[in-house]
């Protein structure tokens, strides 16, 4: 039989039953419904904005519906247009920024966003989410 100093730097294998294990739905009670723009890069880095209208401003001006605090960023920089979203799409346009409005790399005046697009304003960079559900496809067997 051996001691416990034999076993000594031993690694130990523990496997749960997979009848007792579960994955946790950490977003589960606090699912989001509206669109929203994530700050992935910049000042603010984590910020989520849920977007809940279908006019959206976006600027250094704290009156708009995304304050975007830097100096980089124009008082009114952007407008995303929602009024497409229940068909998975948005538009942004640019207002006249001096540092430009970019999406998914390419400097717009106007632009399609979809789910994951990424939109650049200053230094801040941000991901667009529809939070829309994918649809289910059927194929035919």
């Amino acid at each position: 039989m051996p001691t416990n100093k034999d076993n000594m730097g031993a690694t130990e294998i523990f496997r749960m039953p997979s009848a007792d294990s579960t994955v946790p739905d950490l977003m589960g009670e606090n699912a989001l419904v509206h669109p929203t723009l994530t700050i992935v890069k910049g000042p603010s880095t984590g910020q989520v904005f849920e977007l809940d209208e279908s006019d959206i401003t976006l600027g250094r001006d704290p009156k708009n519906s995304v304050f975007l605090n830097d100096m980089t960023v124009s008082r009114k920089h952007a407008h995303i247009d929602l009024t497409g979203i229940a068909s998975g799409y948005a538009s942004i346009e640019d207002l006249g920024s001096l540092n430009g409005t970019w999406v998914d790399g390419a400097i717009v005046n106007k632009a399609l966003l979809k789910d994951g697009s990424t939109i650049q304003i200053g230094t801040f960079r941000m991901i667009f989410h529809t939070n829309r559900r994918p649809k289910r496809v059927e194929t035919g067997a």
